[in-house]
């Protein structure tokens, strides 16, 4: 997969944890590698499981061990290195492999992560009116923000995000969307492309920045969930991987919403 850009030489994308002699035997792809879907993977009997997120809290995973932690209390510091020595003696106890796929589907075209969420959102690559790596605006029909936010929380219900977070002026007319990869979608980056509606994600925004700036001039500001909006690039490499290895069984672990929604 990492023939298919340009990485840097610092990437991430490499294996995270486990033998790199391991004969594949079944692969599972998920956008977060947490305990629960590594306990999944293993009873599924996955044993090369593919993740665009960190598996070890910390975006170098085992790299960043300890350095990362430096900065917090000593009490911290012993529970996320009691929690990490855990997990990875429980990985390696059972066999497993894990890959970190993430600069390489957040760059990559067509069927990477912008442009997955993009077609799930039921735009064509014919509706792109400005682009840039990692980030497209797509053209629609004009309609008031709220009637777009309406129709977009619709859609996203499907991948468990029960509503967006919508700040700005609901009843103005807009005719476009700004639709980024994940991290890297923040209106202050993009701002130039001009998209008519901002979609970022809430790993991005600043309730006194991006979010008051929004409300200020009313420009439509969507928040959505991060893994609501990579779950689909994830989906994408998994028929990615099937059809370069059809021989080997390819699952998928559907995750999106990384949070439970409760209300009173």
């Amino acid at each position: 997969m990492t023939s298919h850009v340009q990485l840097k030489s610092d990437t991430v994308d490499r294996i995270i944890i486990g033998n790199p002699d391991t004969v594949v035997n079944k692969i599972g792809t998920c956008w977060m590698s947490d305990w629960e879907t590594c306990r999944k993977a293993v009873d599924s009997g996955v044993n090369v499981l593919i993740t665009h997120e960190p598996t070890f809290y910390t975006h170098r995973d085992l790299d960043e061990v300890p350095e990362f932690l430096q900065k917090w209390p000593d009490y911290t510091k012993e529970q996320y290195m009691s929690q990490i020595q855990k997990k990875k003696k429980w990985i390696n106890d059972n066999g497993l492999v894990i890959i970190r796929n993430h600069d390489t589907l957040d760059a990559l075209q067509d069927k990477g992560i912008p442009f997955a969420l993009g077609q799930f959102l039921g735009f064509r690559n014919s509706d792109i009116i400005a682009s840039r790596t990692y980030y497209n605006v797509y053209k629609f029909k004009k309609q008031t923000a709220s009637s777009f936010a309406t129709a977009l929380a619709g859609k996203l219900r499907e991948i468990g995000q029960p509503g967006v977070a919508f700040y700005g002026d609901p009843s103005r007319e807009v005719a476009s969307v700004g639709v980024g990869t994940g991290w890297i979608c923040d209106p202050m980056d993009f701002a130039d492309l001009n998209p008519d509606v901002f979609i970022a994600i809430d790993d991005v925004v600043r309730t006194h920045i991006q979010t008051v700036f929004a409300a200020d001039t009313g420009h439509p500001l969507i928040v959505i969930n991060h893994g609501v909006s990579e779950e689909m690039g994830m989906r994408s490499l998994n028929q990615i991987i099937k059809q370069k290895y059809p021989d080997i069984e390819t699952i998928h672990f559907n995750q999106g919403c990384t949070y439970d929604w409760i209300t009173g």
